[in-house]
């Protein structure tokens, strides 16, 4: 008899915690879902507060106006090309940081760290990063956005915290063996490295793909600008009423097309490549943050 009773707490527990969990994910859906709704409703619709759950008087004028020119999708492509390359060298340079950082036998490594660890603490500012970037002649370049932001100090010390955590004696029977820190590193660590390599390149993604500010500051040319970037643009065209005097049929866009249908039409495109991503890497994103975090 307690036997069943545990039983049935048991369930009773776990379906209230299914239950718990499924609230909270639909909360958290909800603000989402919600962009894109408003981003497929009319103009009339969003600003009387009639759309909720589904798309009022559906339309894709938003999308066709961020679309009509081929500036976004242009601008989509240097965004991709962004955050491809700036990844992999943050990938590239934090490993090569934190490798020989997580070796207690590194010579000089105790002060090594302390000038890192200060380096979170105190920045140069913004004017004598853009001096910098100037008189290296990086203006206009993606370099310029690149090299400001090549490693993550906190990064590296999650993926240094990683690589500590990993047991000593592979190494040793490794160097018995014969082979050098870069075959170690590279046939040995970085297979074992994958979920926190994971979680550090999602970060990393993430970061490059909503790059806007170093963008703005250094390029100039609008072929070369990101998806962010351009994004601002065309929103505060609408904005300041200019938007709305291109193309044709001007009544039925004014309608159709407000600012908050822009936004939420721009919200869905620059998130949505993130989120196919996300699955791909959830299992090691989680995985490599906790071991990353917890171990040392």
């Amino acid at each position: 008899m307690i036997r069943t009773e545990t039983k049935l707490l048991n369930k009773i527990a776990l379906v209230s915690a299914y239950a718990v969990l499924g609230v909270i994910s639909l909360l958290t859906l909800f603000p989402f879902w919600y962009e894109i709704v408003a981003s497929f409703s009319s103009s009339r619709a969003i600003t009387s507060g009639e759309v909720f759950l589904w798309p009022i008087e559906f339309n894709t004028v938003a999308y066709d106006r961020l679309f009509d020119d081929g500036q976004l999708i242009k601008a989509m492509g240097n965004t991709i090309i962004v955050t491809i390359i700036g990844t992999l060298l943050n990938v590239i340079l934090t490993i090569m940081a934190a490798y020989p950082l997580s070796r207690k036998r590194l010579v000089g490594r105790s002060v090594l760290l302390m000038f890192i660890t200060i380096s979170m603490l105190f920045v140069a500012g913004l004017i004598p990063n853009f001096i910098l970037i100037k008189s290296l002649g990086l203006m206009n370049s993606y370099w310029a956005v690149w090299l400001p932001g090549l490693i993550s100090t906190y990064n590296m010390f999650v993926m240094k915290t990683f690589m500590e955590g990993l047991p000593e004696e592979i190494e040793e029977s490794a160097s018995i063996d014969g082979a050098g820190d870069w075959r170690i590193l590279l046939q040995i660590y970085l297979p074992l490295c994958k979920p926190i390599l994971a979680a550090l390149s999602l970060f990393y993604a993430v970061g490059w793909w909503n790059s806007y500010f170093n963008v703005m500051l250094y390029i100039t040319e609008s072929t070369k600008l990101t998806v962010m970037v351009k994004l601002y643009q065309m929103i505060s065209l609408v904005d300041s009423n200019l938007l709305n005097n291109m193309g044709g049929n001007e009544a039925l866009e004014q309608v159709l097309l407000t600012p908050e249908a822009l936004k939420a039409a721009a919200v869905v495109i620059v998130v949505t490549p993130i989120l196919c991503m996300y699955p791909f890497l959830q299992k090691h994103f989680v995985k490599g943050v906790l071991i990353g975090s917890v171990k040392g």
